[in-house]
């Protein structure tokens, strides 16, 4: 990741909740808030990224 990705990453993080008992699900690898896959804590993304990769455990892909 880029060190102005990082940046943006650090900011969003410590913006201030417009509401105080909302909990927002974010990537744990980019910060991304869309297509979250909450069993794993990762991005649609990310994760695809990992299992075509072989690095998520248990994971392969379907073939029918």
């Amino acid at each position: 990741m880029s060190t102005e990705a990082k940046e943006y990453k650090a900011k969003e993080l410590k913006k201030k909740s417009k509401y105080k008992s909302r909990v927002y699900n974010r990537c744990g690898l980019c910060g991304r808030s869309r297509g979250y896959i909450r069993h794993y804590g990762m991005c649609r993304i990310c994760f695809r990224k990992l299992a075509s990769t072989g690095e998520i455990p248990g994971v392969k892909k379907a073939i029918w």
